[in-house]
């Protein structure tokens, strides 16, 4: 069954822990959707053609361009935007770690690359300066050259695994 262009579909998915219900139309990308509907505008839109990666989030614990997702594709998905990553204690160690690193300049393409840091060090908890420059390798930035977006990553790896390191 073919649906139509205007046509408006309930969309219930988790955002950051949060369980939101809106109905939306069927073309609606997940990047306006989380922005416009429900107020995440950490998430960025940049290039629209899922190159540039300011839009990354997590669906489902993937990395995913939300600008070519359609939010009526992540129904009953679990979705962690930038927003979800500072807790109680503060800010995440990725997000400390850009921060004194000064990994950030205009701060357009730091959502994207933010969200991509910690995946990579929820699945690797020590990466080498290799895979933390692939994993990036999708996140377009025009103002820092990189480097210090990579060492805030070894930097944030580092402190994760001296936090979980046992004491004696």
């Amino acid at each position: 069954m073919m649906t139509s262009v205007s046509e408006q579909l309930k969309v219930d998915l988790t955002v950051n822990g949060k369980i939101y219900c809106r109905v939306t139309e069927a073309r609606r990308t997940l990047a306006d959707f989380l922005r416009e509907d429900l107020g995440f505008t950490g998430t960025h839109l940049g290039c629209e053609h899922g190159v540039c990666g300011s839009c990354t989030v997590l669906i489902d614990g993937e990395l995913a361009r939300s600008c070519l997702t359609l939010a009526a594709q992540a129904r009953g998905a679990s979705i962690r935007t930038v927003e979800g990553f500072a807790g109680d204690s503060g800010l995440h160690p990725v997000q400390r770690a850009f921060k004194q690193h000064h990994a950030l300049q205009c701060g357009y393409c730091t959502p994207g690359l933010l969200v991509t840091a910690v995946a990579l060090l929820e699945r690797c908890s020590d990466p080498s300066e290799a895979q933390v420059r692939q994993w990036l390798s999708g996140n377009i930035c025009r103002c820092t050259g990189y480097q210090f977006i990579v060492d805030a990553v070894l930097s944030a790896a580092a402190e994760i695994n001296d936090r979980h390191a046992p004491r004696s």
